[in-house]
């Protein structure tokens, strides 16, 4: 008898369209045609401008999902466990991140072409960005919860973080959230400038001088501010 496998051993048990698993499982065939085709392009760069945006969409779902879980799991004083989440979501913004850039190998006059079919499109009409501003603040909400209940100010996490390991480095995965999230605005304001310029207004006929204000913004300011307080403390103590 022959060792060979059967010709049916391997084939999909999945439902759905999709001549194999992996394509049952990803929903390839669905995914794949979300783009539009080559006989619907006003320009080729149609593709690679649908694909920054969609994939971006991905993996900010990914990271305010993680982020959600991880405020949840605080509240249950599992700390570790959060900040396992939190390290994912930031993994995840640098993807997005990442993204822009090939938004900047477009050329900025054909990209003109791309820009007269997108309506009123905006990037602050983004699903993903809408989520991780929703839940943000929660996050830090609960970190201030559990440092209220260790009877710690925000300096003392700090000056005594080696007494606090968990609360410390969870204070430093909340600062570095906020810190992709500005990257990411950031990068996102400089693609925006250099394809359509700083002294024009977008397609939601918002200024692009406006998005410039936007970059200094921060969710957590506290966190930030905290590290002043530290340099002056250390100035009395020298």
């Amino acid at each position: 008898m022959s060792g060979a496998p059967n010709a049916d051993e391997f084939a999909p048990i999945l439902a759905g369209p999709g001549g194999s698993d992996y394509e049952r499982y990803l929903r390839t065939d669905e995914l794949l045609s979300l783009q539009k085709t080559a006989d619907e392009w006003v320009h080729r760069d149609e593709l690679l401008f649908q694909t920054v945006h969609q994939s971006s969409e991905l993996w900010l779902k990914h990271a305010w999902n993680e982020v959600e879980e991880a405020t949840r799991l605080i509240a249950e004083r599992d700390l570790a466990a959060a900040q396992r989440l939190l390290r994912r979501a930031n993994a995840c913004i640098r993807y997005v991140i990442g993204f822009l850039e090939h938004l900047e190998l477009m050329s900025p006059w054909e990209y003109q072409e791309i820009r007269r079919v997108l309506g009123h499109g905006s990037g602050f009409d983004s699903p993903g960005f809408r989520e991780i501003r929703r839940i943000s603040p929660p996050l830090l909400d609960a970190f201030h919860a559990v440092r209220r209940e260790r009877g710690l100010s925000l300096l003392e996490v700090y000056t005594r973080g080696r007494e606090h390991e968990e609360l410390y480095q969870l204070a430093e995965a909340l600062t570095e959230w906020d810190e992709k999230v500005g990257v990411w605005r950031f990068r996102h304001f400089k693609v925006v400038s250099r394809i359509i310029g700083e002294d024009v207004v977008g397609t939601q006929g918002t200024p692009v001088e406006l998005l410039a204000g936007l970059i200094k913004h921060k969710m957590y300011p506290e966190l930030w501010s905290v590290r002043t307080e530290l340099t002056e403390l250390a100035k009395e103590s020298d």
